[in-house]
C-alpha cells in the first residue's frame, strides 16, 4: 500500500483480525481506498491474502468450483471434437458476440456461487454481486437470441479457437475477481467512491470497537485503529487540533487495563502535560462506541465555552450533540434524544443540577462517563462540596457509569481513590523542560533541592539602572522582562489587580521606541477592537500599553476585553501580560518566561499548588525548548520560599461537606430525600458511606460523629420546613415538602431559601409590571450584596431618576427616598440593612437593561466594569435558579413567564436583534455587531456560512476562529432542530397504555 501503513495488504495481524471479526471471513474489499487509487491493475494487491482466510474463505470456494468446472469443460470439449469429426450440425453460441469462453466459464462458476447466500456484505461487494448478476442475465439473453448453422468455414474457425484455448493459459477465477473488484473501485459513479468507502470504514470500525469492548479482557488493549475509535477521529485530531501523534504517557494511560475495563481512574500530571486530550479520547469512545451520554465538568464558565467551541467540530463530523451547561444555559432535564448521544459540558454547579434531573427522570443508565477536570477542587469550599455530592450520587445510582478525574499531585490521593473506587496513574511528564529560579536582590539562583540551602548561584543581572529607575523598579522587573520580549513571551504574576496595572504601566515607561514598531499594524487593530467592545471607550492603561505590546489581565476587565487580549497574546501581537493568579487556573496561556512578582496572593502566602500552577505556564510546547520561572523574593521570605519551591510538600484534599457550618451536608441530605434516594436515616447512612466525608471522618468529625451530624442536619431541615418526619412501627420516614423540593431543584442556598420565599410572596402583593426594576430586585443575588459598598450620593442621584411608581415600589420594599437622602447627606444610620444594599445593585442592573452600555453604567456607579459584568452574569444564573424555584410552587405561577424573558435579557444584555448571534459559543457583543452588519443576522445565516467568506467579511477574524464560530452555530442549530423533532416524535407516538376495546 502506497498510502496507509495499516492497510490490510501489509498483512499486519491487527487489521486482518479486525476485518475477520466484522466480515465473518467472507469479505475481500480493502477498506483503504488508497489501494484502489494508487495501484495499477497489474499489481497483485491480494498476494498471500487467500491463505489467511483458509478453506472456509470465499476464494477457496471459488477455486473448488473452478476446478470442477474445468473438468466438466474438458469432458465437454472432447465430446464436441467427436461430433465435429462426424460433421454433425449443432447449435452453438457465435464467437462474434461479446461473450468469450472465459466469460462462459466465469458465468457458470458464479451460477454455483449464487446459490450460496452471501450475508453481511459491505457496499463494495454488494455492488460487485449485482454487476455479476446483471452480466449473467445479459449473456443468457444473448445466447437465446443468437443461433446459427455453422458451415465448413465455421467448423474450421472453431478448431482454431479450440487450439487457441488449449495453448492459452486462462486467467483463474481468483484473478478475475481481483481484476473485477479493481475495475469496480476505479469506475466513476455519481457518488464519490472515496466518500462512500470512508463512511463505510467509520461505521464498520465503530462496530468492531463496540464488539471488542463488550468482550474485552485485562490482557486485550488493542480495541481499534485509534484507541478503540475509527481512523476518522485520528484524522480529525490533526485537521481540527493539529495533533499528529500522542505523547508516550498518553498512549500508556489509554492502554491501562483499568481504562480498557472501564474502571474509574484518577490521573495526575503537571500543568500543560496534555491531560485533557486523554479525557477527550475516552469521551469520544463512550459517545461513538457505547452510544452513551457523557458529562464533562469544568471549573469556570470561560473554560466551558472554550471547550464547547473546541468540540463542536467533532460533534458535527461524528454525529453527536455538544450541549453547554453554564450560567443561565442548560435544560433540566436535558432533551432525551433517540438517535444521537450527547456530551454535556458543564460548570460544577450546573453539573450537580444536571445529575439531579437525570436521577429524577430515571435516566442515569444513559450516562456512560463523567469526567472531572481539576478534581483537587474537591477541597475548594462550597464548590468542592458540589463536586463531592455529584460524584457520590453517580456512584450510588449507577453501577455502569465510569468516572475519570484529572488532578494535581496530592498527598492523600488514596482517600480520593477509596471514595471513587478508582485506580491512580501519575506521571511527571512535561512537554517542555522547566527551570525554576528565584531572584534575591540583583542575583539569580537556580532551585536545586540537592544543594544545602536549596538554591544554587546562576548569574548576576546585567542591566544598568539609574538611581531613578532603581527607586521605581527595586525588584528589577524591567531587566527580567527585556531579556525575553518582544521576541519571546512573558507572564508577570502580581499579588493584586491594582498591582497588575501599576507594573505594566511602569514597564512601558522604560521600553525603547523599537517596541512601538513591532507588529504595529496588528496592535492598532487590537486597540480599535477594544474600543468597539467598550462602545467607544477604552481603558486608559491599555491605551498606553498596547502599542508597546503589553497589557494586563484580571477580573476587572470585561469578558470581551479578556478574550481579545488572550487572542492577541496567543498570536504574538502582545508579548507580555501582567496578571493575577486566576489566569493560571483558567485558560492555558503559556510563556517563555514566567515571573512571580511576589510569593503572595493579596496578603496570603502562596500555596504550593498555586505556585506550581503559575510556574507550570512556562514553556510553550512546539515552540520553546525550555521554560523559565523566576520568583522574586525578599530576605524575610527566604525560609518560606525555600519550603515552597524545593521541598516536596504536596497539598492534601479534604471533603468540604462540613464547610461553612455544614451547608454542603444539609444540601446533600435535602436532595437525597427530595429525589427519593433515601427515605429513612438507615438509607441515609448507607449513602453517606460512599462519600469522601465518610472516608475522612476521623480527621473531619472530631467534635461529633458523622451520624450525629446527620441527625442534627435532619432536625434542622425539619425546623426550616423543608422536610417532614413521620414515625410508624417500621421507623421514621423522611419526605420533602414543596418548599424543600423547590429549594433543591432551584439549587438555592439553604441560607436564603426562606428569605427568597418571603421576598417572592411579598412581591406578589404589589408586583410592578410596567418596569423591570421590581423583577430585577427579586433576582439580584444575595451573595453579592456584601461585595459592594454603595456610593450614597450616586445612590440618591439614581433614585431620584426613578418614576413615581418605581419609588413607591422601592419604599414598599423598605428603601424609601428619605433614607437614601439621609445617607447621601452624611447622616449616621445605626445599621444599613442588606435589602437596601441589594436595591443599589438592582439599580445597577436596571440601568444596564435600559442602556446595555456596560462602560457608562460602571462609570456612573463608580464600579469596575469587571464587577458590573460579574454582577450581570451572577444575576442571570440566579434568575435561572429563581425560575426553577417558582416552577415548583403553584402560588408563584405568574413569575414563570416574566422570569423567562428577564433571564434571556440578563444573559446577553444587548439589543434584541443580536441575541440569536450571541447564543453561539464564543460570540461576544462586538463580534455579534460585526456579523449583523455583514448580513449574518440569524443563527441560520451563521450556521450556513462559508468560513472562508466569513473570515474575509469580518475584520481580524482568522480562518480558525471562523471555523469554530460556524461549527458552534451548526451545533446549536442542530440541537434546537433535534429538540423540536423529539417533541414532534413524542406527540405522534401512540401511547402504550391506550385503552383497548373490550371483547
Amino acid at each position: 500500500c502506497l498510502h496507509d501503513p495499516k492497510c490490510i495488504t501489509k498483512k499486519y495481524s491487527y487489521p486482518i483480525r479486525h476485518r475477520q471479526l466484522h466480515f465473518n471471513e467472507t469479505v475481500l474489499t480493502l477498506h483503504c481506498v488508497c489501494c484502489w487509487q494508487y495501484c495499477s491493475d497489474s499489481e497483485d494487491l491480494f498476494g498471500g491474502y487467500d491463505s489467511i482466510l483458509e478453506d472456509s474463505s470465499l476464494l477457496a470456494k471459488l477455486d473448488d468450483v473452478e476446478q470442477n468446472e474445468r473438468q466438466s469443460d474438458l469432458q465437454s470439449a472432447a465430446h464436441t471434437d467427436a461430433v465435429d469429426q462426424q460433421d454433425f450440425t449443432s447449435l452453438r453460441p457465435s464467437n462474434e458476440g461479446n461473450q468469450t469462453c472465459e466469460d462462459l466459464l466465469t458465468d457458470s462458476i458464479l451460477d454455483d456461487l449464487r446459490n450460496e447466500p452471501l450475508e453481511d456484505l459491505p457496499a463494495s461487494q454488494l455492488q460487485f454481486q449485482e454487476q455479476v448478476n446483471e452480466n449473467v442475465k445479459r449473456s443468457r439473453l444473448q445466447e437465446g437470441n443468437k443461433t446459427s448453422t455453422p458451415d465448413r468455414t465455421e467448423r474450421e474457425r472453431n478448431i482454431e479457437d479450440k487450439t487457441k484455448r488449449q495453448s492459452k493459459v486462462r486467467r483463474s477465477m481468483t484473478d478475475h475477481l481481483k481484476r473485477t473488484m479493481l475495475c469496480n473501485a476505479a469506475a466513476p459513479s455519481n457518488v464519490s467512491r472515496t466518500v462512500v468507502l470512508k463512511e463505510a470504514v467509520v461505521s464498520e470500525e465503530i462496530s468492531v470497537a463496540m464488539q471488542a469492548m463488550e468482550t474485552v479482557s485485562a490482557e486485550t488493549t488493542d480495541l481499534g485503529p485509534f484507541f478503540g475509535l475509527p481512523t476518522k477521529v485520528k484524522d480529525l485530531m490533526y485537521k481540527l487540533r493539529g495533533i499528529k501523534s500522542l505523547y508516550n504517557w498518553q498512549e500508556t494511560c489509554l492502554n491501562l487495563g483499568c481504562v480498557q475495563q472501564r474502571k474509574n481512574l484518577i490521573y495526575s500530571l503537571p500543568t500543560s502535560g496534555g491531560k485533557t486530550l486523554v479525557a477527550e479520547i475516552l469521551i469520544l469512545r463512550e459517545l461513538l462506541c457505547r452510544k452513551k451520554d457523557c458529562l464533562f465538568i469544568l471549573p469556570y464558565i470561560s473554560l466551558v465555552q472554550e471547550k464547547v467551541r473546541g468540540l463542536a467540530g467533532f460533534g458535527l463530523e461524528l454525529d453527536f450533540m455538544v450541549e453547554e451547561y453554564a450560567g443561565s444555559k442548560g435544560k433540566f432535564p436535558p432533551v432525551k434524544r433517540r438517535s444521537k448521544s450527547s456530551l454535556y459540558i458543564a460548570t460544577i454547579e450546573k453539573a450537580h443540577s444536571l445529575v439531579n434531573s437525570l436521577i429524577e427522570t430515571n435516566r442515569m443508565e444513559n450516562l456512560g462517563l463523567v469526567v472531572v477536570d481539576e478534581l483537587h477542587m474537591l477541597g475548594d469550599g462550597s464548590r468542592g462540596a458540589f463536586i463531592e455530592m455529584t460524584l457520590a450520587k453517580v456512584l450510588y445510582m449507577s453501577k455502569t457509569t465510569q468516572i475519570i478525574g484529572m488532578s494535581a499531585t496530592l498527598g492523600n490521593i488514596r482517600d480520593l481513590q477509596t471514595f471513587l473506587r478508582a485506580e491512580n496513574y501519575t506521571n511527571d511528564f512535561r512537554p517542555v523542560q522547566l527551570k525554576e529560579y528565584v531572584k534575591l536582590k540583583d542575583t539569580i539562583y537556580e532551585v536545586d533541592p540537592k544543594e544545602e540551602e536549596c538554591f544554587k548561584f546562576s548569574r548576576a543581572l546585567n542591566f544598568k539602572y539609574s538611581s531613578g529607575m532603581q527607586r521605581i523598579d527595586p525588584d528589577h522587573i524591567i531587566a527580567l522582562v527585556t531579556e525575553v520580549i518582544p521576541t519571546h513571551s512573558c507572564l508577570v504574576f502580581c499579588p493584586t489587580k491594582k498591582n497588575c496595572e501599576n507594573v505594566v504601566g511602569m514597564i512601558c515607561k522604560y521600553l525603547k521606541e523599537e517596541f512601538l514598531q513591532h507588529r504595529k499594524t496588528e496592535k492598532t487593530v487590537l486597540l480599535r477592537e477594544l474600543r468597539d467592545s467598550g462602545n467607544g471607550s477604552v481603558c486608559p492603561v491599555l491605551r498606553k500599553t498596547v502599542p508597546y505590546g503589553l497589557a494586563y489581565h484580571h477580573s476587572g476587565l470585561t469578558t470581551e476585553e479578556r478574550k481579545l487580549i488572550e487572542e492577541a497574546y496567543s498570536s504574538g501581537v502582545l508579548c507580555l501580560l501582567t496578571c493575577t493568579s486566576t489566569l493560571a487556573a483558567g485558560i492555558n496561556l503559556p510563556a517563555r518566561r514566567v515571573i512571580l512578582r511576589s510569593p503572595y496572593v493579596a496578603t496570603d502566602f502562596l500555596k504550593r499548588s498555586q505556585y506550581k500552577q503559575m510556574v507550570g505556564r512556562a514553556g510553550r510546547a512546539g515552540i520553546d525548548s525550555v521554560g523559565e520561572s523566576i520568583l522574586i523574593l525578599q530576605d524575610k521570605d527566604r525560609d518560606m520560599v525555600t519550603t515552597l519551591t524545593a521541598h516536596p510538600l504536596i497539598c492534601s484534599c479534604y471533603s468540604n461537606l462540613m464547610h461553612d457550618d455544614g451547608k454542603g451536608i444539609l444540601s446533600l441530605l435535602l436532595s437525597l430525600i427530595g429525589l427519593n434516594i433515601t427515605t429513612s436515616l438507615d438509607h441515609m447512612r448507607e449513602f453517606l458511606c460512599g462519600t469522601l466525608l465518610y472516608v475522612q471522618q476521623k480527621q473531619l468529625c472530631v467534635e461529633r460523629s458523622l451520624w450525629e451530624v446527620v441527625q442534627q442536619g435532619v432536625d434542622l431541615l425539619k425546623e426550616k420546613n423543608l422536610i417532614t418526619v413521620t414515625s410508624d412501627e417500621h421507623g421514621q420516614t423522611l419526605q420533602v415538602t414543596k418548599l424543600g423540593k423547590a429549594t433543591y431543584k432551584g439549587s438555592v442556598d439553604l441560607t436564603y431559601s426562606d428569605i427568597l420565599y418571603k421576598d417572592l410572596s411579598k412581591g406578589l402583593e404589589g408586583l410592578l409590571l410596567n418596569s423591570y426594576l421590581h423583577l430585577v430586585y427579586l433576582v439580584t443575588p444575595y451573595d453579592m450584596i456584601l461585595q459592594c459598598k454603595p456610593d450614597w450620593m450616586v445612590y440618591f442621584r439614581q433614585f431620584t431618576l426613578l418614576s413615581a411608581a418605581e419609588q413607591k415600589m422601592s419604599a414598599a420594599l423598605g428603601v424609601p427616598e428619605s433614607f437614601v437622602a439621609r445617607k447621601a447627606a452624611g447622616q449616621t444610620v445605626k445599621k444599613v440593612r442588606k435589602h437596601r444594599r441589594r436595591m443599589y445593585l438592582a439599580l445597577v442592573l436596571f440601568s444596564l437593561l435600559k442602556e446595555t452600555n456596560l462602560w457608562s453604567v460602571a462609570d456612573r456607579f463608580q464600579l469596575s466594569r469587571g464587577f458590573v459584568q460579574a454582577l450581570l452574569s451572577s444575576s442571570s444564573a440566579f434568575c435561572s435558579c429563581v425560575l426553577h424555584f417558582t416552577e415548583e410552587l403553584e402560588e408563584f405561577w405568574p413569575f414563570k413567564a416574566l422570569l423567562t424573558e428577564l433571564m434571556r435579557r440578563l444573559s446577553y444584555c444587548v439589543k434584541a436583534e443580536l441575541i440569536p448571534l450571541m447564543e453561539v459559543a464564543g460570540v461576544m457583543e462586538s463580534r455579534a455587531k460585526q456579523l449583523y452588519n455583514a448580513g449574518y443576522k440569524t443563527l441560520n445565516h451563521l450556521a450556513n456560512a462559508d468560513p472562508a467568506v466569513l473570515s474575509d467579511s469580518i475584520e481580524k477574524l482568522y480562518r480558525k476562529q471562523a471555523n469554530l464560530i460556524v461549527a458552534s452555530a451548526k451545533m446549536l442549530l442542530n440541537e434546537k432542530a433535534a429538540a423540536l423533532q423529539e417533541e414532534v416524535d413524542e406527540l405522534l407516538t401512540v401511547p402504550l397504555d391506550l385503552p383497548q376495546q373490550l371483547t
